[in-house]
């Protein structure tokens, strides 16, 4: 936003609205501090956002290059310009009441760029369209994507291992080719190269197109040549540790992975897009003498400053009062008493918990019945959930980022839990594998659907309901003879079903 101020022309109302603009996202930034703080960190620290870091600096290129157009147009402020600011602060407040902070994230770069359409008008925000409408990609989104490339990636390497001679068996995202099993990792999934090449390829067709067919086309492109270029990748890997062994293979994959891969996509990208480019460098993005009409619906800049300044409070303090309605927890969480099972002692030998390192409370016990089938049940409890103690985030949950345990697939539901197939080492170098069932309550009703315990968790919020929320995790270890799955369901059935099982370990 404050690159407009240095790179307007020079002219009064410029300066003006410039200087306007430039101190209503300065406020805005800070009213927003623990997003703008959040968004930074990740910027800084995560690989799979890295290019996020770019962003800004390219919008104040993009706006540079349009300044001679700029030049001919007159900022005015505009009062519809608000309702982008309301729709924002309205994202915000549903983000921060569902604890989605991409949510969040999204809604204050949409009021950022409510604030520039309202204090600049409509014509100008008709020229810089494409740079405001960039700024999303500052935004980290795509982590979701991780799971589904995962198994795209071993679909597409199992056949290239055939054509390459090599022996290979696949176990959901394990495949053993070989003398070794490898693992299609999140970070192998290529996931960072399809979200970066995203960003890259609409700067692009943006930039060197004017046909939006070859926008399209050149947008398709960017997307499957590094889910291609990523199987490659992977088979090679595979194919140098068949050949050469499991260390160099792992340092070659390294350096490839970190280095080389991106570049050569993006190369490889502009090779095949470049004679079809339609736009010459010199070429002006918009037409000045199109964008002349005299806006309607104007008003005074510092009532437009202050107006949207005001708008962007408004889900604050509600957000404020929803979080004072917060119900206190029991002391300890009751473990419930199921019929046909008993209390065991844990397995310490390959322990798995599920990870909420900022649950208000947290129980696990292991059950079992006659015939000696054992169950692992945890119960995690949150009197409220708030930005960093959230009962459905990255990296918490079955798994944890790092975890020694992996996902190896998701399975059918149990009970109307989600399933996860999850395996690790145990001491000596075998596999030991378990099937880890997933419930959540929320105000009263359970789900295992991510999506909607969100929406039950916004509406509690938002309507100073019950705000407590639990994660229930049933599992059992995977043992020949004994059906896992089927434990699982028995145990639920006996305990009275999972409500029951929420319910009573939130009991006073």
């Amino acid at each position: 936003m404050t690159a407009l101020a240095l790179s307007a022309p020079q002219t009064s109302p410029w300066r003006i609205h410039a200087a306007a603009l430039a101190l209503v996202a300065i406020v805005l930034l800070a009213l927003f501090a623990r997003d703008v703080a959040d968004l930074t960190h990740i910027w800084w620290t995560s690989t799979t956002f890295a290019h996020c870091l770019f962003i800004v600096p390219v919008v104040g290129w993009l706006v540079w290059t349009r300044r001679v157009g700029l030049a001919e147009l007159t900022p005015v402020a505009w009062w519809p310009g608000l309702a982008l600011v309301a729709a924002g602060g309205f994202g915000w407040l549903l983000g921060d009441a569902a604890a989605v902070a991409l949510v969040r994230q999204v809604a204050l770069v949409t009021m950022l760029v409510g604030a520039a359409v309202t204090l600049l008008g409509p014509n100008v925000a008709r020229a810089l369209a494409f740079p405001l409408a960039y700024l999303l990609f500052a935004v980290p989104f795509g982590e979701e994507l991780e799971p589904p490339l995962q198994d795209l990636t071993v679909a597409m390497v199992m056949p290239m291992l055939g054509w390459a001679g090599i022996p290979a068996a696949v176990d959901g995202v394990l495949i053993h080719a070989g003398r070794y099993w490898f693992e299609v990792a999140e970070a192998c999934s290529g996931a960072k190269f399809v979200i970066a090449m995203l960003a890259y390829g609409a700067l692009v067709a943006n930039v060197c197109f004017t046909s939006w067919r070859r926008r399209a086309a050149f947008m398709a492109m960017a997307l499957v040549v590094p889910v291609l270029a990523n199987a490659v990748r992977a088979w090679g890997t595979i194919v140098a540790a068949d050949r050469f062994g499991i260390e160099r293979a792992t340092g070659f994959d390294h350096i490839v992975y970190g280095w080389v891969f991106f570049a050569v996509a993006m190369a490889l990208v502009m090779a095949l897009g470049w004679r079809w480019f339609d736009r010459a460098p010199d070429d002006p993005v918009f037409e000045p003498a199109r964008l002349q009409a005299p806006p309607r619906r104007t008003l005074d800049l510092g009532v437009a400053a202050l107006l949207t300044v005001g708008v962007a409070l408004l889900p604050i303090g509600w957000s404020a009062a929803g979080a004072s309605a917060a119900v206190a927890l029991p002391e300890r969480l009751r473990l419930p008493d199921v019929p046909g099972w008993r209390l065991a002692p844990l397995d310490t030998r390959v322990p798995w918990s599920p990870y909420y390192p900022a649950a208000d409370r947290l129980v696990l016990a292991r059950y079992a019945d006659v015939q000696g089938q054992a169950v692992d049940l945890s119960v995690a409890a949150f009197a409220g959930q708030r930005e960093g103690a959230e009962l459905i985030a990255f990296g918490t949950g079955v798994l944890r980022e790092g975890d020694r345990w992996i996902r190896v697939e998701d399975q059918p539901r149990i009970a109307g839990g989600s399933a996860m197939r999850i395996v690790t080492a145990a001491p000596g170098g075998a596999s030991v594998e378990r099937v880890v069932a997933t419930w959540y309550r929320v105000g009263g009703g359970t789900s295992a659907d991510p999506l909607r315990v969100k929406l039950a968790t916004t509406v509690q919020r938002l309507s100073g309901g019950d705000q407590r929320a639990v994660a229930v995790h049933v599992s059992a270890p995977v043992v020949e003879g004994e059906d896992a799955r089927a434990a699982i369901a028995r145990f639920v059935a006996a305990a009275g079903g999972i409500d029951a099982v929420a319910d009573g370990a939130l009991a006073r």
